[in-house]
């Protein structure tokens, strides 16, 4: 009994109701962002920000206000013998959440995937460690932020995010005009081979397969587009 007296003396109804609108908030946070990353189609979206965002809020109040109950008249024991410290808890949330965005990261062929929505999660738990130690106006702006970076940049993507990798497969029976056609479709993606293999038979198509790095990615219509006008080609796939 001695010691949930303590606890209900360290904090008033009116605190614990202000505590607990801090982990609503952080929650809030990461609707926010996870919102931008759904409508993304990436691997963490709504949820996954919601869930960081909260436990990183609530780890935080109770890195920093759960050891009220060493508060003795006034003297705080924090520092004291009994070796207790009010940021230990706060300071594994910064190591920890980055085994969370480890699995978020994955290789496919050249290309990785994954580093900003991995990203975006730790920048999530570290606006949930701000809310919840209070600083509503700091942690609300950096949400703003993050999601105003997301919403331009991808929209102007800048430098190596400008351009995306893309593997293609061409199957064609040999000739000049598919050859030229392909040169072509090359020089409108500014494409630059990473990685090329060209198989040709004597009695059937060649394949060609091309790793290419380009500023402008192949979509639906131009394969489309580009099928209907070279007949020789058996084969076209991204």
């Amino acid at each position: 009994m001695t010691f949930y007296s303590m606890m209900n003396d360290s904090f008033t109804m009116g605190q614990q109701l202000e505590l607990l609108a801090r982990v609503v908030v952080a929650t809030l946070c990461g609707v926010a962002v996870g919102f931008e990353r759904t409508r993304r189609l990436k691997e963490a979206g709504i949820r996954t920000h919601c869930v960081v965002a909260c436990a990183a809020a609530l780890l935080m109040i109770v890195s920093k206000y759960g050891f009220a109950d060493l508060a003795l008249h006034g003297q705080t024991d924090f520092m004291g013998s009994r070796g207790a410290d009010p940021s230990r808890i706060a300071a594994q949330i910064v190591s920890g959440i980055g085994f969370l965005g480890a699995g978020l990261i994955f290789r496919n062929g050249l290309a990785v995937k994954g580093l900003t929505t991995a990203a975006g999660v730790w920048a999530t738990a570290a606006v949930g460690m701000a809310v919840g130690a209070g600083l509503y106006f700091i942690g609300l702006f950096t949400v703003l932020i993050i999601v105003a970076m997301q919403l331009i940049l991808h929209r102007r993507a800048l430098g190596g995010d400008a351009y995306c990798t893309q593997r293609l497969v061409v199957v064609f029976y040999d000739s000049e005009g598919v050859h030229r056609a392909l040169e072509t479709l090359l020089d409108h993606m500014e494409a630059q081979i990473l990685e090329s293999d060209i198989e040709r038979r004597e009695d059937g198509p060649a394949t060609y397969r091309l790793t290419v790095r380009s500023r402008h990615p192949l979509d639906f219509q131009t394969m489309n587009t580009f099928l209907s006008n070279h007949p020789e080609i058996q084969r076209f796939s991204v």
